[in-house]
């Protein structure tokens, strides 16, 4: 029963500790010093060893000045055996701020003594520095502690510390020669770089940098130094450099992985630069020996051509296809699906040959293939009649999808493109019914487009005095000459919509159809003013935070100018929080401002 007692009070004391450790430190955060003062003491009476009251008591001491108080405490507490080394630095910064710089680093030094004799001090003691911003006995502490035995934490802190004091040569330093000793840093120790390294190959961190690792793998050449020196030349977005030393590694790694080959590839193409895409999908398809990523390279150079690809060269697109298809008569029906399927998509939608491309859909259905294959045949099968517009043919193979792979992405794509054609053929309250269903879809931007067409077709409705909602139906018209590339009369229509609805709710949908079919045009100017007009809309804002996204894109790739995309870019960020465009806004401001990007 006694010990039953002392158990429930040993409890009840450490509870009442805890409320008024958290009262005092109210008192200290709010300026309240004489208060927490005597809350800490209170509490130092009582549990004397107490490390984190004695560093708030000492603080609160120097807050008020009462430097004799805070110096009796840490004698007292640094007397015989001492538990807490690290209160010589706490007792030199006391007599420090008394401007008694010698009796400073007298206590200074005991501290890094202590760390000579036992290097388990080294984090406490160091940080205690780093508190008091005392970088040079910080960096000696750790370096102390290093002198006895390697230790990845230490070094770095000491890195750390020489970012910290601008000295950036000894950091990268520091960093590279942890992980030469230490591979497995290198991701983590990348992190830390980005915190210094830009976009700019100019900046002093960048430079400093690239000669470190040139001259690191000129000494003692490593595949590792080769993998940094392609990440800088990434961060820098210099795609063709970053090409060269992955090909190096490839070529002096036991392990041939070329997978980081096709994540770089799909950044310059991201980033518009085709010739350093295109270098490096030719590279893949000669030197990967995994058939299935060779086709995947394949497919990859054959989308790039046929994004940049006029009418005239569809011609030798095609020729391209066949000798790919003769190229792989070897591969599994798997391995060959993807490049059928996209060469199905180049036939409907570029050459017009859609009779062609149904059949050799048929033909992929009627072969051995997977569920998933099937589905995705089967969208562009679909896809394909809704350019015929034949759309109920279209609606039985889309529903056909949601069933084969229910509540899945592509089921969910499916689901969406049937209110799409729903929309297409006038049928607004079933596309309707169709887009309430997607408002929890897994894809953010099916969901995003969804919500978006769902708004359109409501407000439209809502707004339109005609019953047979014959503005709304033109708009679908257009969207459909749109989808089947017959951008002249797609415009043409929204223009008239344009002059027949002034003021209405659906002038807003045919500026921002207009704007993105300049866009994709590539008529940069005229597709800016249509953006222009929505900006100053007092209509509705469904398209606000896209229409800023689109002209601080052409502002920046297009334009050359910087400070109207940042203007746009800041828009978003502000005002649009809840924006699919808000994280990439974000960056590509922060890139605009010249910060370092982590």
């Amino acid at each position: 029963m006694r010990f039953l007692i002392s158990i429930i009070l040993f409890f009840s004391a450490s509870i009442g500790f805890s409320q008024s450790s958290v009262l005092a430190n109210n008192y200290f955060d709010q300026g309240e010093y004489e208060k927490a003062k005597a809350i800490y003491e209170k509490i130092y009476e009582q549990s004397p060893r107490d490390l984190k009251n004695i560093n708030q008591l000492v603080a609160t001491y120097q807050e008020l000045q009462e430097y004799a108080s805070a110096e009796k405490l840490l004698l007292e507490q640094l007397q015989g055996n001492v538990t807490y080394p690290n209160l010589w630095v706490d007792l030199g910064y006391n007599y420090q701020l008394q401007d008694q710089p010698q009796k400073a680093q007298e206590n200074y030094q005991k501290a890094i003594d202590r760390v000579g004799k036992s290097s388990a001090y080294a984090y406490t003691i160091g940080r205690s520095f780093q508190q008091y911003n005392l970088l040079d006995e910080a960096v000696i502490t750790y370096e102390t502690a290093l002198k006895e035995k390697a230790n990845a934490t230490f070094t770095v802190e000491v890195a750390r510390i020489y970012g910290e004091k601008g000295e950036l040569n000894k950091m990268f330093e520091s960093y590279l020669n942890l992980i030469e000793k230490e591979p497995k840093y290198v991701y983590a120790i990348k992190r830390n770089f980005a915190e210094f390294v830009t976009e700019d190959k100019e900046n002093e961190a960048n430079q400093m940098l690239r000669k470190s690792l040139l001259v690191k793998n000129q000494q003692t050449p490593d595949v590792m130094y080769n993998s940094l020196l392609s990440w800088l030349f990434t961060q820098q977005k210099e795609y063709q450099k970053a090409f060269v030393q992955e090909r190096a590694i490839y070529v002096r790694s036991p392990q041939k992985n070329m997978r980081p080959m096709f994540e770089l590839a799909n950044l310059a193409q991201e980033e518009n630069q085709l010739e350093a895409a295109r270098e490096i999908y030719n590279y893949l398809i000669v030197n990967e020996d995994i058939i299935a990523r060779k086709i995947e390279a394949q497919a990859a150079l054959l989308q790039l051509e046929i994004n940049e690809a006029t009418a005239k060269e569809y011609q030798k697109i095609e020729e391209d296809f066949q000798q790919v298809f003769e190229a792989y008569t070897q591969a599994s029906s798997t391995e060959i699906f993807p490049i059928q399927l996209q060469y199905a998509q180049f036939l409907a939608f570029q050459k017009g040959d859609k009779n062609s491309a149904l059949a050799k859909l048929d033909t992929l259905l009627n072969s051995r293939i997977n569920r998933y294959e099937e589905a995705q045949a089967k969208m562009v099968k679909a896809d394909i009649l809704v350019l015929q517009e034949k759309f109920n043919q279209a609606l039985i193979y889309y529903s056909q999808i949601q069933k084969l792979l229910e509540n899945s992405e592509i089921a969910q794509e499916a689901t969406f493109k049937i209110a799409k054609t729903s929309f297409y053929k006038g049928d607004f309250d079933w596309a309707k019914t169709q887009l309430k269903v997607l408002k929890t879809a897994t894809s953010k931007l099916i969901a995003n487009d969804a919500l978006q067409l769902h708004l359109l077709i409501g407000d439209n409705m809502q707004a339109e005095v005609d019953s047979t909602y014959t503005a709304l139906k033109q708009f679908a018209k257009a969207d459909l000459l749109a989808y089947q590339k017959k951008n002249t009369e797609a415009i043409s229509l929204l223009n008239t919509i344009l002059t027949e609805n002034k003021g209405q709710a659906i002038e807003d949908d045919a500026l921002f159809m207009k704007a993105n079919i300049l866009f994709k045009q590539k008529k940069y100017q005229e597709a800016l003013e249509s953006f222009k007009d929505i900006a100053v809309s007092t209509q509705r804002s469904i398209y606000a935070d896209e229409t800023y996204f689109f002209m601080a894109k052409i502002y920046e790739e297009e334009l050359n100018n910087p400070e109207e995309a940042k203007s746009n870019y800041e828009k978003i960020i502000f005002e649009h929080e809840d924006s699919i465009y808000y994280n990439t806004a974000r960056l590509k401001y922060r890139q605009l401002r010249g910060d370092a990007i982590n």
